[in-house]
């Protein structure tokens, strides 16, 4: 189901609704307020600022639910007289752990917050002082500098859960509300506290800005920080790889021998020197301390961090098969990978690649360069079924075939067996035997959320983020493979751009933008063929297909139509137009004017439509 990539406000509405069947009501207090005289409450959305930043929402599914259930405030809220008098506001249970909900008391809009498992709530008041927008509710709740804060969903300034005082500027603060929770009850007294305001002010000096993965996603986020605000931060990298940082977009043709090592270097040591960052190479963080804002190497470093990036990546998945830790077994992930495969090509001749989805028939094409022997074994009916329907995925198979490289779909590995150590064989399970010098699996991957899960961070199948890239922690960002944002991971690269530049914005101080998941287009990198694919091939609900099978020639495209939009295309022998349909997926455009004339691509098409 298609989610929209914003939520409306929580707000407060006294009309038998939705929000009432999803929320449960804060019951009055019975026989302590008057039931007559007060106005009705107003609903918080009325009361945003109609031209504020975008509002960063925690996604469902993708964070602890910083925003919490709707709460309703009851009519005679508003009507207290006695500011000093204590008002019932909800069951503790009503507030859901380390999130907000907002309330209004006393014609007053405040945030109550619940952090973990305690008996303790915090009332500020919701206005955010920076934006003027009433959504601190939304806000994030963490530890830093050793205080319990909550974090600005607009700007990201840090306040206070006990004093209310702005972390980052002295000059503002929140106004922080008496509260109590009595048997299972929290109570507020809509008077605000004298609290204690350090004099704190901002300093001048750099904050200190650590970065874990020095993959695309993260170096690319490093990048545009540097163009937005060049001297706001003291950079520090640590990578596990021991050089600088590559494009692993092409190691398909690093394998084949079409580009060499230096052809995908992106940023050598001396780059990094150049752009004052220290590059801590062939070493990875251990532990992240986040009560001391600390990263601890395997080394032995310690690093203090103002600001966190984690862009861990993934790993390879490996099946819990027999002979899996053989010598001559490879994942197809870093250049590590790549070395060891060639070296394996000096000395045999037959390579089996486990999976047929994109990265394998890639591995398979560049070890057929390299004069190997090589067979392919996909558990599915057919290759590349993620991206391809049946005929593309037909017309592909052919055309590998015809290079001399073995397909067997339908077919299950069962064990891979050795001599002396080495692989020799791998065996399917009807009991068939391939020779093999090598094997390459590329039957998927995993985020790698180790090192989040063990600091504390929320994680599910990646690092749970909201729109911001920002982690449960606000000082914590995430981004590429390693993450989770509105129940979806990203294995492709081009999510990874936008989750960049969001989060350099963001660390930046340029205001709040939010990450939306982009149209994915797949192309496959082997010479020679030419697919693509971006959208949905196979959707549920009705559609129609525009389709051009020229057998001749070997071209093939479908364009899948609903509701007059372009939702897919799957082209096959002729992809020069696939950054297009993949435009017209993403804008939803209307094709009404070109529908006839679609095939044959946009010079065409958009030529006759004027």
């Amino acid at each position: 189901m298609k989610m929209s990539s914003e939520l409306s406000p929580h707000s407060f509405s006294h009309k038998t609704s939705a929000a009432q069947a999803s929320a449960p009501k804060t019951r009055a207090a019975e026989n302590s307020l008057p039931k007559t005289s007060a106005p009705k409450t107003l609903a918080v959305e009325n009361s945003l600022p109609k031209t504020s930043a975008p509002k960063i929402l925690a996604a469902e599914n993708s964070l602890p639910n910083t925003s919490a259930p709707e709460t309703l405030a009851p009519e005679n809220f508003s009507a207290v007289s006695d500011p000093t008098a204590w008002v019932e506001v909800c069951a503790l249970d009503q507030i859901t752990e380390n999130t907000g909900v907002a309330a209004m008391i006393a014609q007053t809009q405040m945030a109550l917050f619940r952090v973990g498992q305690e008996q303790r709530v915090y009332a500020l008041s919701n206005q955010d002082p920076f934006s003027q927008a009433c959504v601190m509710s939304r806000g994030i709740l963490g530890d830093l500098q050793g205080e319990r804060v909550v974090a600005s969903p607009m700007y990201k300034q840090h306040f206070s859960l006990a004093t209310g005082r702005c972390l980052e500027d002295a000059s503002q603060h929140l106004l922080v509300y008496p509260c109590k929770v009595v048997a299972g009850t929290v109570w507020v007294r809509p008077q605000p506290q004298k609290t204690y305001l350090t004099a704190a002010t901002r300093s001048t000096q750099p904050l200190k800005l650590v970065l874990i993965g020095n993959g695309l996603a993260g170096m690319r986020c490093l990048e545009d920080v540097l163009d937005m605000a060049p001297h706001h931060y003291q950079i520090t990298v640590i990578g596990a790889e021991a050089h600088g940082n590559y494009n692993r977009i092409l190691l398909s043709p690093l394998l084949s021998g079409e580009k060499h090592f230096d052809d995908i270097m992106l940023h050598d040591p001396a780059w990094y020197r150049e752009k004052g960052i220290e590059l801590i190479a062939g070493d990875v963080a251990v532990q992240i301390k986040r009560s001391l804002k600390q990263v601890h190497t395997q080394s032995g470093r310690v690093l203090d961090y103002d600001r966190l990036i984690l862009a861990t990546g993934s790993r390879p998945f490996i099946p819990p098969l027999p002979g899996t830790d053989l010598q001559g077994v490879y994942p197809f992930r870093n250049i590590q990978d790549v070395q060891g495969m060639l070296q394996s090509c000096a000395s045999g001749r037959h390579a089996v690649v486990i999976g047929g989805g994109l990265l394998g028939l890639e591995a398979a094409y560049g070890l057929h360069q390299r004069g190997m022997q090589v067979t392919v074994i996909h558990l599915m009916d057919r290759i590349m079924e993620r991206q391809l329907d049946q005929r593309a995925s037909q017309m592909l198979q052919q055309s590998l075939e015809q290079r001399g490289i073995q397909i067997l779909t339908s077919a299950q590995t069962q064990a891979l067996l050795g001599e002396v150590g080495h692989v020799r064989q791998v065996q399917l399970k009807d009991g068939g035997l391939m020779t093999a010098d090598m094997v390459v699996f590329a039957v998927g991957i995993r985020p790698e959320i180790n090192l989040a899960q063990a600091a504390g961070l929320a994680c599910e199948r990646g690092i749970l983020v909201n729109d911001t890239m920002q982690s449960f922690d606000p000082s914590i960002y995430a981004v590429g493979e390693c993450i989770q944002h509105r129940g979806q991971t990203y294995g492709l690269v081009e999510p990874l751009w936008g989750q960049a530049f969001v989060c350099a914005s963001h660390l930046a101080e340029h205001g709040s933008l939010s990450f939306k998941a982009p149209t994915m287009p797949t192309q496959l990198k082997v010479s020679g063929v030419e697919v693509f694919s971006a959208g949905q091939f196979d959707p549920s609900e009705p559609h129609e297909d525009i389709i051009l099978n020229d057998e001749k020639r070997q071209i093939y495209k479908r364009i899948i139509l609903q509701q007059d939009r372009v939702i897919g295309a799957v082209l096959f022998g002729d992809t020069e137009d696939g950054a297009w349909y993949a435009e017209l997926i993403a804008d939803q455009t209307p094709i009404t004017a070109i529908r006839h004339k679609l095939l044959f691509g946009r010079d065409f098409a958009m030529k006759q439509a004027r």
